[in-house]
């Protein structure tokens, strides 16, 4: 069973828009990877509650905090 959001009475279909949130993020970065890598996101996204961008900038978070404390210690 399918189920439907209900449009407002004063909306038509053509008038309603798809709502983004203001706080969304709206830059795209795309990149290649491997079979292998591809395969192990997939493995993580299945066994956690997070899409493939949650995990990627994650990923990247943890890079930037590492590389940031390494430059520090110089």
């Amino acid at each position: 069973m399918r189920y439907y959001r209900k449009r407002p009475q004063d909306e038509s279909p053509k008038a309603q828009k798809r709502r983004r949130d203001d706080s969304a993020l709206k830059n795209v970065v795309s990149l290649r990877i491997s079979d292998k890598e591809k395969k192990t996101l997939e493995r993580i996204t299945k066994s956690s509650s997070k899409n493939v961008s949650e995990v990627i900038r994650e990923a990247l978070d943890l890079w930037m905090a590492q590389r940031q404390r390494l430059c520090l210690d110089v």
